[in-house]
């Protein structure tokens, strides 16, 4: 679903920078050099980015419109 606020293990804030990760990989930057030009050193970090799987496209469609 969406990149989740903080890491799960050391408690840093990641969220913040997911879309400058997201526009560096698209540009065709190495994830590796991208995540230590954000700053992410530790690989608790680094785990949640490059294991995130985007799926708020394919679940978004079967949502609730509660305004009819």
């Amino acid at each position: 679903m969406l990149i989740p606020v903080r890491c799960w293990s050391c408690g840093k804030v990641i969220a913040h920078k997911y879309e400058e990760y997201r526009n560096a990989l698209a540009e065709g930057k190495d994830a590796g050099e991208v995540l230590d030009d954000l700053g992410f050193n530790l690989y608790c970090c680094r785990r949640m980015f490059v294991g995130h799987i985007d799926l708020i496209d394919e679940v978004a469609p079967f949502s609730i419109d509660r305004q009819q």
